[in-house]
């Protein structure tokens, strides 16, 4: 994937668009393999709840005094803004954070710990220097030293695995996690487990999510959408089944969603 991720994981973006401004930057190209992109979100408004899809890679975010690492959660993410503000975060490659933890993916799943906790080196004063200022020039620097510090080698399963998860989010065709192991050449046992090493996640949970990503794009684009036709085509047993989906994720039936005004403006 470029480094603008999955845009269509901001939910109700034109909302967003009146609220905050983002930016992706790229790392240091040591971090390269490990890192996607860096995001620095600014904000300057007297209150803003953003709400986020999660999706099957790890962040990095200067918060409250700290770097915290947020593991993949199935739960929904929000966060309320307040006053003048700003946060920066690295997105992982799906395959790149585990040269960082060097173990299990599945040990942090769920969970937003302070990096020291997770990779064993203080973050508090990386974070103050990225808290003071949202000068990308000055805090993008302390940001890679901090990463590079914890010493990610490169890891060509990693590699693999970021290829596979990019393969299930740009692929529409793909809508069983069996399809995704034919794809590899594996079993699927095999491939939930690397997924459980890697990603923290199961590959079943990274094709709906992808495909349920899908779906929140047809909502943004304004556009006359058919749902049953998108809930066929996406995988989805019938509309039923992507509403019930679509809700449980976003928090509305998908119709409703698309009329929101700050979905579409």
């Amino acid at each position: 994937m470029s480094k603008t991720g999955r845009p269509e994981a901001i939910v109700r973006p034109k909302a967003g668009e009146r609220a905050f401004e983002v930016e992706r930057l790229d790392p240091d190209p040591a971090l390269a393999e490990f890192v996607e992109y860096y995001w620095l979100v600014r904000w300057n408004v007297t209150e803003h709840r953003q709400q986020v899809v999660p999706q099957p890679r790890i962040h990095v975010a200067a918060e409250d005094g700290r770097l915290l690492v947020h593991g993949v959660s199935r739960e929904p993410f929000f966060r309320t803004l307040r006053g003048v503000g700003h946060v920066l975060g690295a997105a992982f490659h799906p395959g790149g954070f585990r040269a960082l933890l060097k173990t299990g993916l599945g040990t942090i799943s769920g969970t937003v710990r302070p990096a020291e906790d997770v990779l064993g080196h203080d973050d508090r004063p990386a974070a103050a220097q990225i808290l003071a200022t949202s000068d990308t020039a000055r805090i993008v620097p302390v940001f890679d030293a901090y990463l590079l510090a914890c010493e990610p080698e490169p890891d060509p399963v990693g590699r693999e695995v970021t290829a596979l998860v990019d393969q299930a989010q740009r692929r529409s065709d793909i809508v069983r996690a069996e399809q995704l192991a034919e794809h590899a050449g594996v079993s699927l046992r095999s491939l939930q487990r690397l997924f459980a090493e890697y990603v923290g996640v199961g590959p079943k949970w990274v094709v709906q999510r992808s495909r349920l990503l899908d779906a929140t794009a047809a909502a943004h684009s304004g556009e006359p959408v058919d749902w049953a036709e998108l809930a066929a085509n996406l995988g989805f047993s019938d509309q039923a089944h992507l509403t019930r989906v679509f809700t449980q994720v976003v928090g509305t039936a998908p119709a409703t969603y698309r009329r929101d005004p700050g979905t579409t403006g």
